[in-house]
Order: C-alpha cells, then structure tokens, then sequence
C-alpha cells in the first residue's frame, strides 16, 4: 500500500498535531498520565485517520476494452435514465458511487479514449445524496470519447465534508481506463452517465472497487 501524494500537505498537519498534543501532554501536564494519555491518542488517531484516508492500495486492476470499469471505491447509490444537461443534453444512463470518507478517494478512467471535455464548477456542499448535489454542488466534469464513437461523461462531486476536487486531465489528453484522472478529500460521489442501451452490471446498494469492478459493458 502506498500513501498518496494528494494526502501530503495533510499528513504534515497529522504529524505536527502530534507533536503538539505529545508536547502539551509531557510539559504542560507533566503530573497528570491521564490528561497525557488522552492528549497522545488524539494526537495519534487523528495521524491514522490521515493515512487510512489518503492510502493508495495495490489492486489487481481489470482491463478490457470492451468495459466500462468503476472509477472510484464506494456505494452505488443511483442506477436511473435522466436527462444529462451540461454537455451531452439527452437521455443518458446515471449509474452515481457514493465515496464515504473510510473509502479509497481515487478517481479513475473508466474507460480508454480521447478527453473531449473538462470543465470545473463552483458551487455548494449539499450532502452527496442530495436531489441538487450533481447541479448546484462544487463539481469537475470530464467526457472521454471511446474508440467506437461513445462518449461517457463522469462527475466529481463535493459534499458536506468534501472541500477539495482536484483532476489532472485536460481537453485533448489521451485517457487510458484505469489511470488516475482526479481525487476528492473528504467523502462524495462520483456520477457517471452512460449511452442509452449500456448493460449495467452494478445494483443499487452494491460496494464496488475502484479500477476493479465493472459499471457495464458497451451496447
């Protein structure tokens, strides 16, 4: 298991809040093992709770072209037709993961292909499961065009706690199906908008992998 570089900044906050708490501990309240003792473990679960959240784990990874595989750890949490309005204005498949902050918060291609579009939106930090959280929160959208013509829009989007999106993709990149396109601090979902006529192969309620499973196959 790696740690990822995203988690830097915050792992030296970690370290420095431990310091701080074994320092008021030891000096302040010299006399006192329990208030030391309290001090030492907040500094110390706070130090794990960084490295669990940003931790990067080795995975077999599942490739094939011909699949459209989950980007990012998490629940699935909407399986529906909708209306996708920003750049496609059709009827497409929304299939939405769920990122809670105990999830793995690395954003993959689902698929390989073209980078099409990328746009980033200001916005709210309603709750991900919100009506309004996929239109009105903070969010990062990115359409990649696959070899057979098809297009998939993905959306990072910000939630309560979710204060920072970053991608690294850009318009005219070329995306390979697994690579890291972004990550999200902090728990959100990922929606993801397919052609009409995609197998789903994800239920509503399942925990899915990042990189691993699939979201469905090509019609």
């Amino acid at each position: 298991m790696k740690f990822h570089k995203e988690g830097i900044p915050s792992l030296i906050v970690a370290i420095a809040v431990l310091a701080i708490m074994y320092f008021i501990g030891n000096f302040v309240f010299p006399q006192s093992p329990i208030i030391k003792g309290l001090l030492n473990a907040v500094g110390v679960i706070f130090l794990i709770v960084i490295v669990q959240f940003f931790r990067n784990p080795n995975r077999k990874r599942t490739f094939n072209d011909n699949l459209i595989i989950c980007p990012a750890d998490g629940k699935v949490v909407v399986i529906e037709e909708t209306i996708e309005t920003e750049y496609f204005k059709d009827k497409r498949i929304q299939v939405s993961i769920f990122m809670s902050p105990v999830n793995v918060h690395i954003n993959r291609f689902p698929i390989s292909g073209i980078v099409k579009y990328v746009k980033y939106h200001a916005g709210l930090y309603l709750v991900a499961w919100h009506p309004k959280s996929s239109t009105d929160n903070e969010r990062t959208t990115v359409v990649v065009e696959h070899k057979n013509g098809q297009a998939i829009l993905f959306r990072q989007v910000a939630g309560a706690l979710a204060r920072r999106i970053v991608w690294y993709c850009k318009e005219g990149d070329v995306a390979q199906q697994n690579d890291e396109f972004g990550f999200i601090k902090f728990g959100s979902r990922v929606d993801v908008y397919l052609p009409l006529g995609t197998t789903i192969n994800v239920t509503m309620n399942q925990v899915v992998k990042g990189g691993v499973d699939v979201l469905g196959k090509w019609a």
